[in-house]
């Protein structure tokens, strides 16, 4: 079962956030979002990035998907 892994400027645009911030948080550990490094390329699995929409959630039952 292959899951779609999105490029950094994929998930920058579906954050709000550029993607040297997206590079702040790997460096820094800032934010739980893992991410997959093969050489240079950076991707992050689609699930994982769901997921780290839906624990940013406050105030609500809402549920989110990309």
């Amino acid at each position: 079962m292959t899951k779609k892994l999105l490029t950094k400027e994929e998930v920058s645009e579906i954050l709000g956030i550029t993607v040297g911030t997206l590079a702040v948080w790997r460096t820094t550990k800032r934010y739980n979002l893992p991410y997959v490094k093969s050489g240079r390329l950076v991707r992050y699995r689609e699930q994982d990035v769901q997921a780290f929409i839906n624990s940013r959630i406050h105030g609500g039952q809402t549920s989110c998907s990309i």
